[in-house]
């Protein structure tokens, strides 16, 4: 180096000296912050951490050195380790050692005590520190989300199912507990909550293709409420139903009704089967004249005949009216009534309505009808009245429908009407251009 070189460093030095920056730093101490720590630590200027090339009192803090016995001060003073920048142990006047840690957090200088070096071990002190400054220096990163252990959904299922199917009504929450059990329960009840993705739902799905396609069907709403309400207990992620969006299978509708020969044989078979069953006679007939739900004739109570309508307070739409016609008054004037029975149709206990599924199933052979459902009474019931030229809204009415489509998909045209219309409209057609139909 040239002596013009150092020369130039010299009076350098010499200018730093005289602006009394002190470490290197190339601006001048601040006298505010330099006061707030002690000097004698070797911590000058406000640093965090000692400055390593300057003299003072650091050593390798461990159990032998706490141990020591340390000249007191009129004033505590502070050790650093001089391995874990920031580790330190303070020297306080009465003669007792506290382990701490000096860190700068969001522009603010902290000093931490971590305990005395007689009740906290050197080595779990610095690890304490250590991890002090480990969180300070990833303060502000992103972290990654620690997901909450969830229980199986077995064990889910059996500690909120009543919670959920108090939303249910109770014929259909029976139907929902028997899906979980047979078909929901063997394939996801070991299962974690959170760890249900869409993945799972589209594998079930693809098992139950053919046969058991209507039994997913009728049980991926049930697992969807299920899911729907962990999020709600915090259990998944909000939007995480791994449900939504998958398609179901695609059904081919029940297009069931009566022709007006099976009317004539239904009325023959009812006659002939009315002394050894009147409940069940009785019931099938009001179905034929008011359109209703099997529950809703099957449960009736006599508080909620008041004619020329009945008022159910619920039903499968909410609170209902079912309007009754000459022939289902008449019906109902016919039915004896049990002394302290509030059902139309008892059983023979009278503590419960009469079933009527076994009975209706030896039935409808006996009227060579053994495809027919109950419910395709009240389908009959709608196609009768389209046939007639009742307007759709009305039906609605009729069947206690909310919404028009609802009534659109019971009108179930049969093929001779869908002939009969093509021909009239073919024929006014023809007589508009001169033709002979």
């Amino acid at each position: 180096m040239g002596k013009s070189a150092v020369k130039s460093v010299q009076d350098m030095l010499a200018t730093l000296r005289g602006t009394d920056a002190r470490d290197g730093y190339l601006v001048p101490a601040n006298p505010h912050i330099s006061a707030t720590f002690c000097t004698g630590s070797g911590m000058p200027d406000g640093l965090m951490v000692p400055n390593r090339r300057k003299p003072g009192r650091r050593a390798l803090l461990d159990g032998n050195f706490a141990r020591r016995k340390h000249p007191v001060q009129a004033s505590e003073y502070c050790i650093w380790d001089t391995e874990l920048p920031g580790f330190g142990l303070r020297i306080h006047p009465t003669g007792r050692y506290h382990w701490f840690v000096r860190l700068r957090h969001r522009g603010k200088h902290r000093r931490i005590t971590l305990g005395r070096s007689d009740e906290l071990d050197a080595a779990l002190a610095r690890t304490q520190a250590r991890r002090l400054l480990a969180e300070v220096a990833l303060d502000g990163l992103p972290k990654r989300t620690v997901a909450k252990s969830t229980p199986e959904l077995t064990d889910y299922v059996e500690t909120y199912w009543t919670d959920i199917a108090r939303y249910w009504k109770p014929s259909t929450a029976a139907r929902n507990r028997n899906a979980w059990r047979l078909d929901l329960a063997s394939v996801f009840g070991s299962m974690r909550v959170a760890d249900i993705v869409p993945a799972d739902i589209i594998r079930w799905r693809d098992d139950c293709a053919g046969a058991d396609e209507a039994r997913f069907n009728r049980a991926l709403p049930v697992l969807a409420s299920l899911l729907k309400y962990a999020e709600q207990l915090h259990l998944r992620r909000k939007g995480s139903n791994p449900c939504r969006g998958t398609p179901r299978y695609k059904r081919q509708p029940c297009e069931r009704y009566l022709s007006p020969l099976e009317y004539r044989r239904l009325g023959a078979a009812l006659r002939d089967a009315e002394a050894a069953s009147p409940a069940e006679v009785t019931i099938i007939r009001l179905l034929l004249y008011t359109g209703a739900r099997v529950s809703e004739i099957r449960d009736l109570r006599w508080e909620w005949v008041r004619p020329p309508h009945l008022a159910l307070p619920d039903s499968k739409t909410g609170a209902k009216t079912i309007w009754l016609n000459s022939q289902a008054l008449a019906i109902l004037d016919a039915i004896p009534r049990r002394d302290g029975c509030p059902f139309v149709f008892p059983n023979r206990s009278g503590a419960a309505p009469v079933k009527l599924d076994n009975w209706w199933n030896a039935f409808r052979r006996t009227c060579s009808m053994p495809d027919v459902r109950i419910h395709d009474l009240r389908h009959s019931f709608a196609s009768a009245a389209i046939m007639d030229n009742v307007p759709l809204a009305t039906i609605g009415k009729l069947l206690g429908h909310l919404l028009p489509e609802t009534t659109a998909k019971y009108a179930h045209l049969s093929d001779d009407v869908i002939a009969d219309a093509a021909q009239r409209i073919s024929g006014s057609l023809a007589q508009a251009i001169g033709l002979r139909g």
